[in-house]
């Protein structure tokens, strides 16, 4: 596969050029070539990317479960069939062995799959109080959740924190 060149910012539906925008050098380990730059995100992307995420929070919040499980296994399906091509990315920027790389894929598609079915299985409780009061547990979306993942596994670490923030309801931003 060959790595593109022109990265972009994806912020409140679409895509972000990086022409006039400070950029970072994304470099092959293997072959210390530069193979892509990726713009970096101004204030003002983050502020766009705040409130285009707190306007989509009410209605991904209230979305059924059963809805958000399915867009939760789409993305895992996704992940799986393009399982090669992702490993093929991660390797160029990493270095990381291919069949590593594979694998990273296929866990991160593993961990939408699971919060997927946990979802499910999200029930409120009742504790036993005194006599005459009553205490609930509910588990309720917070808002609007940023993840920042480190360098070494990037799609699996990614995963993890986005799968968990989507199934609970909350929208996300990702850097």
């Amino acid at each position: 596969m060959t790595y593109q060149t022109d990265l972009k910012l994806f912020i409140d539906g679409a895509w972000r050029a990086g022409e006039g925008r400070d950029c970072h050098a994304v470099i092959n380990p293997a072959t210390a070539a530069t193979i892509a730059e990726l713009p970096l995100a101004t204030e003002a992307d983050l502020d766009e990317a705040l409130a285009a995420a707190k306007k989509a929070f009410p209605g991904w919040r209230d979305t059924p479960v059963d809805k958000r499980s399915a867009t939760l296994r789409k993305v895992a399906k996704h992940l799986k069939e393009n399982a090669k091509d992702i490993g093929a990315l991660l390797t160029q920027e990493q270095g990381k062995p291919f069949k590593e790389a594979i694998g990273e894929v296929y866990g991160a598609a593993s961990m939408f799959d699971w919060y997927a079915e946990e979802i499910k299985r999200d029930y409120g409780r009742t504790l036993v109080r005194p006599v005459g009061q009553r205490s609930i547990v509910q588990h309720q979306a917070v808002g609007v959740v940023a993840t920042f993942t480190p360098w070494n596994f990037p799609i699996y670490l990614l995963a993890k924190k986005v799968a968990a923030a989507l199934a609970a309801g909350c929208a996300v931003i990702s850097k």
